[in-house]
């Protein structure tokens, strides 16, 4: 009966947590509408904001081979310093969401160290914090917090010491990596070069009929590529949170499935371990009835 008594608590503790997943997937299920439109309305201005600044690259390094003045279009052959942006979520229970991007960050950081650079990591999310943290490798910047809740205000306060450094030439190239939203299943990662803006092939249908003149003012450029890399650190954030929840919500699916076959399962051993015991009670009954 002992056994009994255990496989019956195996079951109400199963079902315990099966309550618990599914209704952890009930609430990133509605978080996640919520990140949805949000990130599929950012989703099309970021594009065509893209589109439009490696049109301005392409078109300003034509008149020029870059320079001072245009620090933010010119390529650099000997890059020295790299600094690696990641979005990570501050909580887990999302199955891989987190490890992708840290992978991804581990495969770049070698990377770039072979090819003699230093690499400097600037952290979004506690998960990402904690791995390096643990791994003893260094972190330049921390920021735990904003992830789950991102603005656009908490973006900009998050990349303009980047920039600055980049503008003072402490570093050479700020890349951003993080693992966003494709559909309600599958999540996308992102590595997206901020400066210096790349020049990337544009279809004639999609390309614009924008000119750009030789002489247009410093300030004017360098304001809008600010604007350009905080879009981007934006949208990299939400479309973070939105990848993080439907991770999130499947990773919660797939755990009330396995919650209700283990039931299923524990059901079953239960069955089996209560006939045999009524069995035996019957032939200890019957044994001791022939004895007599």
């Amino acid at each position: 009966m002992a056994n009994l008594k255990d496989i019956k608590r195996n079951i109400a503790s199963v079902k315990n947590t099966q309550k618990t997943t599914r209704a952890m997937k009930l609430v990133s299920t509605a978080k996640l509408k919520r990140a949805e439109e949000v990130t599929k309305r950012s989703k099309e201005y970021a594009n065509k904001l893209n589109i439009m600044m490696s049109e301005i690259s392409d078109k300003i390094n034509k008149f020029k081979a870059g320079g001072s003045t245009l620090k933010f279009f010119a390529k650099n052959d000997s890059e020295k310093v790299i600094d690696i942006f990641f979005i990570t979520a501050d909580k887990g229970l999302c199955g891989g969401f987190n490890i992708q991007t840290i992978k991804q960050v581990l495969a770049l950081t070698k990377e770039y160290e072979a090819k003699g650079c230093q690499v400097r990591l600037r952290a979004v999310g506690r998960k990402g914090v904690d791995f390096f943290t643990f791994k003893g490798m260094e972190v330049l910047e921390k920021y735990i917090g904003v992830s789950s809740s991102p603005t656009y205000e908490k973006a900009v306060d998050i990349v303009n010491k980047a920039v600055e450094d980049f503008v003072e030439g402490k570093c050479d190239k700020i890349i951003l990596v993080h693992n966003g939203y494709k559909n309600m299943i599958i999540q996308e990662l992102k590595t997206t070069t901020l400066v210096p803006v790349e020049t990337i092939e544009v279809e004639s249908k999609v390309a614009s009929m924008m000119e750009i003149e030789a002489e247009d003012e410093e300030k004017v450029l360098e304001e809008l590529v600010r604007k350009y890399i905080e879009y981007n650190m934006y949208y990299g954030l939400i479309d973070s949170l939105a990848g993080e929840h439907s991770a999130r919500m499947q990773a919660m699916d797939n755990a009330t499935s396995n919650a209700k076959e283990r039931v299923e399962q524990l059901t079953v051993k239960y069955n089996k371990a209560r006939q045999e015991a009524i069995t035996t009670e019957l032939i200890e009954i019957i044994s001791g009835m022939e004895a007599l």
